[in-house]
């Protein structure tokens, strides 16, 4: 389906945007960062999900495929469509939307307008279980070289999270993917 769309910003309609991507205008429901930080002619890479219903097709954008996981996340409680799940966007950023669930801020959630404190508590309870403490689900954005890393790291018997773990403990060091990767190992030796 449609993953990502880079191209002009045509129009803005209330929380939709039509993107032109070589010539077709693609409608997005696009979240509050998205249209608090983009102006009509910017180029734009958004990250989509498509929601496909009986008599529609919509598609709804995101900055980057860390806010587009929490979105889907969301929607995957039951009683939370996509466009609830866009309106606490609308609440709050994907760091203030994880903060809320972990801490279980049911206030957060009944603030998003067609959320009542059923679901506010549904989404705690079931995100709360899947997000783990936080740590297990790594919603920062990845670079190919860091991905690099970790793989390089991973192939040498060293285990995912562990790769993981040392490639964040690292930080910006090291200029390139070797250096990196010795860096990392020393990191993974303490």
């Amino acid at each position: 389906m449609i993953g990502m769309l880079t191209g002009k910003l045509v129009l803005r309609d209330g929380s939709n945007i039509i993107l032109d991507v070589h010539g077709v205008g693609y409608k997005v429901l696009a979240s509050a960062q998205i249209l608090n930080n983009s102006h009509i002619g910017d180029v734009l890479t958004i990250c989509t999900h498509i929601h496909v219903r009986e008599d529609a097709l919509d598609l709804f954008g995101f900055p980057t495929a860390a806010d587009l996981k929490v979105f889907e996340h969301l929607i995957s409680v039951n009683g939370v469509g996509p466009k609830t799940a866009m309106s606490v966007f609308g609440v709050g950023s994907k760091e203030e939307i994880l903060r809320a669930i972990q801490k279980a801020d049911v206030d957060f959630f009944t603030g998003v307008p067609r959320l009542g404190k059923k679901n506010a508590q549904k989404i705690i309870i079931e995100l709360k279980n899947k997000l783990g403490s936080g740590e297990e689900l790594d919603l920062s954005e990845e670079t190919d070289e860091m991905s690099e890393v970790v793989g390089a790291l991973t192939s040498m018997g060293f285990s995912e999270k562990e790769a993981r773990i040392a490639v964040k403990g690292i930080g910006e060091n090291g200029s390139t993917t070797s250096e990196k990767v010795r860096l990392a190992l020393k990191q993974l030796g303490k």
